[in-house]
């Protein structure tokens, strides 16, 4: 499938498929959505312990790469699970903007590292932070009671509404630790029910710019 790298309104990159009209992120800011929904209202509600997440779509590695960058300046002990069925090449890898967007130019070497570390093992970029990418499916996922925090970032629902099932949200539930959390920037009437019927209690939150609300759910 075709793939383009474009620049979103807040002067980060994002990649867009053609065939299929999604991006990867916001067209009004990559940046800025990452850091609304998955840092602001995610990360930054579990402070002061080592915790573990799972990135659902790694994708273009920002949302991996802005924890990171998060995580060095606070000094919190992160293991970062990140799946990923159809990963971005190399190339493309490299033409993605968000180190210098972010001013993290001393870890650049870093976020090429997140792209061309192997996959399926554990891979310790820092003393704080651990990456293990797997290339799967999101729905062979079977993990039971082992993040803190959820990244939810899959393609929109009217692309692939399969990925926003309840069936999905059953497995990302087995997956959290007792009162862990999910954050996403959809806020779909369709979404939120699946995820209530699959136990989570559902909370409407302002979402990112160009976008009215997002979701966090958790787990009971």
């Amino acid at each position: 499938m075709k793939r383009e790298i474009i620049t979103t309104q807040d002067g980060s990159v994002t990649i867009y498929l053609p065939e299929m009209q999604e991006t990867y992120h916001s067209k009004f800011g990559a940046i800025q959505e990452a850091y609304h929904v998955f840092i602001k209202n995610g990360l930054e509600l579990i402070k002061d312990r080592p915790i573990s997440i799972l990135e659902i779509g790694f994708g273009t590695g920002l949302n991996a790469f802005i924890t990171f960058y998060e995580a060095a300046k606070s000094g919190q002990q992160i293991h970062y699970t990140t799946v990923e069925a159809y990963p971005v090449l190399a190339e493309e890898a490299a033409q993605l903007n968000y180190v210098s967007q972010l001013n993290a130019d001393k870890y650049a070497d870093i976020f090429l590292k997140m792209h061309s570390s192997p996959w399926e093992v554990d891979v310790k970029l820092t003393d704080g932070f651990t990456l293990n990418k797997r290339q799967q499916h999101f729905q062979d996922i079977k993990d039971v009671n082992k993040y803190d925090l959820i990244y939810f970032d899959a393609f929109g629902y009217p692309s692939q509404p399969d990925l926003w099932s309840e069936a999905i949200f059953n497995a990302m539930y087995a997956a959290l630790k007792p009162s862990g959390i999910l954050v996403t920037y959809a806020c779909r009437t369709v979404i939120k029910k699946a995820m209530q019927q699959a136990g989570f209690s559902t909370q409407k939150l302002a979402g990112p710019p160009g976008k009215r609300e997002m979701l966090r759910a958790s787990k009971l």
